[in-house]
């Protein structure tokens, strides 16, 4: 069995010790132990351009729990998860795991910027997709390729990400400092099947039990509005 097999074996161990805990008083993905809380819209949010749908990748540890939040977000049109910040032929699930590629798991959003912005985007992935204080690792996972980061595409893109960092920064919206890096998305890969959809099609598997299902629940309890109950799954594109 490889390394990185037995980390996610020995991490999955880890959640079912953890599951008491988790499943009797859900955690702030803010870092605060007070519960996801609904973040101010951004200051600065990229006008919907003329037609046609666009894209926002987003990395914020396990691939499996920031694309299930992204499935089931209104106006997604698909999430799909993979690889961003390396070299292309180091784009596999076993040589990421390793920290050294360069990479983080990531997830690529196409939406309909005339039913969701990109700003409201941010403020999903920030307010409970994850924990945007957290270096080098989210929850339970540990290493560079568990980063909070935003690669963005276009500059209007990069004005937003900037803005709202900063923004939240000022409000002093978290307990510590964020630690999300913004970076110009040099290439996506998607990462193997069996990891796309991995929350849709596993929801009772430990790991996303204890870890993502809370996020799911949050992005229904936080933004109603948002919330679509069935997920867009990736390789049906509605």
């Amino acid at each position: 069995m490889s390394q990185a097999r037995w980390r996610r074996r020995l991490i999955l161990i880890a959640a079912l010790l953890a599951a008491p805990l988790a499943t009797s008083a859900v955690l702030s993905q803010a870092g605060a132990e007070s519960g996801p809380v609904s973040l101010p819209p951004p200051s600065v949010d990229p006008a919907a351009p003329n037609g046609g749908l666009q894209t926002a990748v987003f990395a914020g540890g396990c691939f499996w729990g920031v694309q299930g939040v992204f499935e089931h977000v209104r106006g997604v049109q698909q999430a799909l998860s993979g690889y961003a910040g390396g070299p292309a032929p180091a784009a596999t699930y076993e040589l990421v795991s390793t920290g050294r590629t360069g990479h983080a798991e990531s997830v690529k959003v196409t939406y309909d910027p005339a039913v969701v912005s990109y700003g409201t985007l941010l403020r999903v992935f920030f307010s409970v997709a994850h924990d945007p204080t957290q270096v080098d690792r989210q929850g339970p996972d540990h290493g560079s390729q568990y980063r909070s980061e935003i690669f963005y595409t276009s500059p209007a893109q990069k004005a937003a990400a900037d803005a709202y960092v900063a923004q939240l920064g000022t409000a002093h919206a978290f307990a510590r400092p964020i630690a999300t890096k913004i970076e110009p998305l040099q290439g996506f890969y998607p990462a193997e099947a069996h990891h796309q959809d991995f929350m849709a099609h596993n929801p009772d598997y430990p790991y996303i039990v204890v870890n993502d299902v809370p996020k799911v629940e949050a992005l229904k309890r936080v933004f109603p509005a948002l919330y679509r109950p069935d997920p867009v799954l990736s390789g049906s594109g509605t």
